[in-house]
């Protein structure tokens, strides 16, 4: 079970989605060079209670939070490049943080559904 405060890196996707279909090998070869971060793949359809109010339009899109604090949410191009530099800037806390109501419990929703 990962923790609270650990981050979360979560691709929102969808099976019908070629480009996400593409990304889950770039997204898991992260999640193995990426120790003490959460990786957790969503597919969006089959659950869409976990992002409330909140509609994905683009594929695939990340979710990357530490706690409730959500330092990323959005489109990606499914590039390596892109994920491993997301997720290096925000474990470095260059991000900020997203505030955004409609989010709110949304990363303990992901984890939960990833445990």
């Amino acid at each position: 079970m990962s923790g609270a405060g650990e981050w979360l890196v979560a691709c929102l996707c969808a099976e019908w989605c070629g480009s996400c279909r593409e990304y889950h090998e770039v997204f898991e070869a992260a999640r193995a060079a990426t120790p003490g971060a959460h990786f957790a793949w969503v597919d969006i359809e089959d659950h869409p209670d976990v992002l409330g109010p909140v509609d994905v339009e683009n594929f695939p899109s990340l979710l990357i939070a530490r706690g409730d604090d959500i330092a990323f949410f959005g489109p990606v191009t499914p590039h390596a490049s892109t994920l491993n530099a997301l997720v290096a800037r925000a474990t470095r806390g260059e991000l900020g943080s997203v505030d955004d109501p409609e989010l709110e419990g949304v990363p303990g929703r992901i984890r939960v559904l990833a445990t």
